[in-house]
């Protein structure tokens, strides 16, 4: 058996073990979110929303409204419907009207949505659960319309059966629009022989606020 070799440990070792690592070439062309300013990321935000609302007051099949979902609309939709839906006060400023308040209003819309989405869900459809939520979200737009001119004809014109009429229509005008444009987007998600199961919540739900925005005082 050989002899073992004696080591010297004296000398010291010197050297860079680190292995060059070529950095990967970056593009240009790559946008950084995280980079940009503020006002930016708002300004594509806010365009983005707004040609979802576009996509509402003309429905076509464009899967752009469901490929880029969001639920920023939606929640400005439910807010305003809240702020413009709760008890009204009375003329002596010290009792509220019998009208729903605002965490009412902000749990029907939501919890609509949610349970119709489910109902989609379970009857096949092939959509994602925010991605329906997003597009019953913003086809409340209709009615959110209805129910701001509604509040105008109450502030500005006494209480008569013409103008409660002109508020019925409105009311119809946009609850119709509201099934029509949902319908629009998530027809082709449901399967042929269950559309009608689908769309009969779809239509309970946006009846539900349709009553609610006709029944403002």
């Amino acid at each position: 058996m050989s002899e073992f070799q004696e080591v010297d440990y004296g000398n010291s070792l010197e050297g860079d073990i680190s292995a060059p690592v070529e950095s990967p070439a970056v593009d240009d062309d790559e946008l950084s979110t995280l980079d940009e300013p503020v006002r930016v990321t708002f300004m594509r935000d806010f365009k983005a929303i707004g040609r979802k609302f576009v996509h509402v007051a003309y429905p076509k099949k464009d899967k752009s409204l469901l490929r880029e979902w969001d639920l920023w609309g939606p929640l400005l939709l439910c807010v305003v419907m809240a702020i413009f839906l709760q008890g009204s006060v009375e003329s002596d400023e010290k009792s509220w009207g019998g009208g729903p308040q605002f965490a009412e209003v902000f749990v029907v819309v939501w919890v609509g949505a949610a349970v119709v989405t489910l109902n989609s869900q379970l009857l096949g459809g092939e959509i994602s659960f925010f991605q329906s939520v997003c597009v019953l979200g913003y086809c409340i737009c209709p009615l959110v319309v209805s129910l701001l001119c509604s509040w105008v004809i109450i502030r500005f014109t006494q209480k008569s059966v013409l103008f409660f009429i002109v508020r019925l229509i409105l009311v119809a005008l946009g609850y119709g629009w509201s099934i029509f444009a949902s319908i629009a987007f998530l027809g082709d998600s449901q399967p042929s022989n269950r559309k009608a199961l689908a769309v009969y919540p779809i239509c309970l739900f946006y009846l539900l606020l349709a009553w609610m925005v006709l029944t403002l005082t």
